[in-house]
């Protein structure tokens, strides 16, 4: 077999691979209090911390979406009309953003989180297999 047509075969595998894989949500939690009290220094180097890690995941093309930040407010709605401001402020822990990614399985997507830079505000990321409809 020629050099071309092995990369071909690599290249079908890989995209392959990548459809079998499972989609993964990962949702960022810190006390906003511990954020908020960063020097613009820190706030500089923990921007970069996440551009590094999140760089990371995509170089393994397991990156799916990089996503966003979240704003602390916002409303929460149950049905019937009922909307309250939310959320919650008395909580100390907020929902900070999301990342979507790929992976074999939870224990993967587990141990691509451990990277995060979030663990050093005292955060935590909550991580979902995503249930495709």
């Amino acid at each position: 077999m020629s050099i071309p047509a092995m990369l071909a075969c690599y290249t079908v595998l890989q995209q392959l691979k990548l459809k079998t894989m499972k989609d993964f949500l990962f949702v960022y939690r810190a006390d906003r209090s511990v954020i908020a009290q960063r020097s613009p220094e820190e706030v500089q180097i923990n921007t970069q911390k996440w551009m590094d890690w999140i760089g990371s995941i995509a170089a393994q093309n397991k990156l799916v979406d990089a996503g966003n930040r979240l704003y602390p407010t916002g409303k929460v709605s149950r049905g019937n009309q009922v909307v309250t401001d939310g959320p919650f402020t008395e909580l100390k822990e907020t929902l900070g953003g999301y990342s979507l990614i790929k992976a074999d399985s939870l224990d993967e997507a587990v141990a691509l989180s451990q990277g995060c830079p979030i663990y050093e505000a005292g955060g935590s990321v909550e991580i979902r297999e995503i249930h495709a409809m």
